[in-house]
């Protein structure tokens, strides 16, 4: 891991470089970039090229016609995808997005611009696809596609989270993470990805998830769990696993399984689903919602995606319920009916609690907890005591792939007021569909990128710091994996005083069971407003 300079030492300048981008070189230095992907895990991918090297090396050990695989894998996307070639052709340079990524506005960096980094790869396009560009060359922005060229993709198509802030203030449309995923694609054609990505991908192909977690640990995990909570209320919960006929597939980022705090936010789902006497199984083949196959390409993103749904099929279940996640969310809104068509051997869910049928997942078959949760809390379903949390002051994060990527704005709101009683927003154009990414999205959630991860972060902490000055907020929640595991290292870097919490810790901290022992502490232990004293009578 590379040292990170402290706040007051990290410096951020926006300043006219001195060279054009064309004639200025990514330069490779500790902090702002990732370890390229482990042979190993590309040959369980079956990607190209496995290798050992490193981005500081002169030599890449590059195919002998990475060229040619390069210029007919983008020739191949150009007629696949009309989108990126409508993207290619109509930017006209405005700059409307330049100031909107966070990437840039903490480095400072001209190519983390949203217009440059599309311009890494349309100005080869230019030069090999248009006419202009094979005549004019440099003075229309065509440029030859040289080993330079490839070591600035991977720099910078690995400095961006494809959050797709810009795209929402591009006048044309233009989105931008569309070039950042065709770019990763590209890359992969000749060997050259991130182990951040790779990695978890070739886990989930051999153990279901993106944490390596067999099947046995897995489910060892969720009943030290029920130890936990019985600890906490007294009560003692009962998951099923891998059972055929259940009418609910519950499948949650394994993120939540081996990692605080989304570890909290799992207990909270399993006295949810308890309380309400859901009939549900996990699966322990299917352990993971999150796809990192999204940020490797389209095509293993579609296969990451389809076990959730082989899982469902081989268990006879009615339909899936999913976990506070990002990107599986993303990819299950806007993808999955193009990759893996519609689900036609699941029931559109109906909550068997409140009889409400939602019918935005009639093709999916798939809900997000957060909305089955509000459905319960709407029809007086859960007994709530949100004094509970009264020792938080909460904010809320939006988080890109559920905010921007589905629409899922207010659900999460309306379940954080249920069951708080001190909430916050932050600066309107900061959150909602306008959010500023956590900084580490996109598989860039590593230790040696975490200069560029605090800079990348920076926006968000920004947002964060105002509120908490303005009126003594001390919590951060959220509905993504990747959120609960990076904010917490960006709060203690930018905002020490703010802690981050998965939505459903807080609604198992407010939630009142049926049956439980008297509540004192919280879901990590810690006293419960007005319980300190017995605390301290324990000790």
């Amino acid at each position: 891991m590379a040292k990170v300079p402290k706040p007051s030492e990290l410096k951020l300048e926006h300043k006219f470089p001195e060279t054009g981008w064309m004639d200025t070189p990514a330069v490779f230095s500790p902090g702002n970039f990732s370890y390229p992907g482990k042979a190993k895990n590309l040959k369980v991918l079956g990607l190209a090229n496995p290798r050992e090297w490193s981005p500081t090396d002169d030599d890449w050990k590059l195919p002998s016609d990475w060229k040619k695989i390069l210029l007919e894998g983008l020739r191949e996307r150009l007629d696949k995808y009309r989108s990126l070639k409508v993207f290619m052709d109509i930017c006209v340079r405005c700059g409307a997005c330049a100031d909107k990524c966070h990437f840039y506005l903490g480095s400072g960096d001209p190519k983390n611009m949203p217009v440059l980094r599309a311009e890494l790869l349309r100005s080869v396009y230019r030069k090999e696809f248009s006419l202009a560009g094979k005549l004019m060359g440099k003075m229309v922005g065509a440029r030859d596609l040289t080993e330079d060229v490839v070591k600035e993709w991977f720099m910078y198509f690995f400095q961006c989270t494809e959050c797709r802030r810009c795209s929402l203030f591009c006048p044309y449309g233009i989105d931008t993470a569309e070039f950042t995923i065709i770019g990763r694609e590209l890359l992969n054609l000749i060997g050259c990805n991130i182990d951040w990505v790779v990695g978890p991908a070739a886990n989930c192909y051999q153990t279901g998830n993106h944490l390596g977690i067999q099947p046995h640990a897995f489910k060892d995990m969720l009943e030290f769990f029920v130890d936990e909570i019985e600890a906490v209320n007294g009560i003692r919960i009962e998951p099923s696993f891998n059972r055929k006929g259940a009418e609910v597939l519950f499948v949650t980022p394994s993120g939540d399984v081996f990692a605080d705090p989304g570890t909290y936010t799992l207990m909270g789902y399993l006295m949810l689903f308890h309380e309400i006497g859901l009939d549900y199984t996990w699966s322990t083949y299917a352990s993971e919602g999150g796809n990192f196959g999204f940020f490797t390409s389209h095509e293993m993103m579609k296969r990451l995606n389809s076990k959730m749904y082989a899982e469902a099929k081989r268990l006879g279940v009615k339909y899936i319920i999913g976990g506070e996640c990002g990107h599986m969310w993303r990819v299950v809104n806007q993808y999955m009916d193009t990759v893996n068509g519609p689900a036609d051997f699941l029931e559109v869910p109906v909550s068997p609690i409140t009889g409400t049928r939602f019918d935005n997942a009639a093709s999916t078959k798939m809900i997000h907890i957060v909305e089955f949760t509000a459905d319960l809390i709407r029809n007086g379903k859960l007994k709530l005591d949100a004094s509970r949390n009264d020792n938080h002051i909460v904010t809320y994060h939006d988080s890109c792939n559920t905010a921007r990527g589905m629409g899922f704005l207010d659900e999460p709101r309306y379940v954080l007021n249920s069951v708080c009683n001190n909430f916050h927003e932050m600066p309107p154009n900061t959150i909602r569909e306008q959010t500023f990414c956590c900084g580490s999205g996109s598989g860039l959630n590593n230790d040696e990128f975490m200069e560029m991860r605090m800079r990348g972060g920076l926006p968000r902490a920004n947002a964060v710091r105002h509120v908490h000055d303005k009126f003594g907020v001390n919590t951060l929640s959220c509905i993504c994996a990747i959120d609960r595991a990076v904010l917490p290292t960006l709060m203690n870097y930018w905002v020490p005083d703010v802690s981050v919490y998965g939505l459903h810790e807080l609604v198992g901290n407010a939630m009142v069971m049926e049956g439980e022992t008297e509540r004192t502490t919280d879901l990590r232990g810690e006293p419960l407003p007005g319980m300190e004293d017995n605390e301290n009578e324990d000790i």
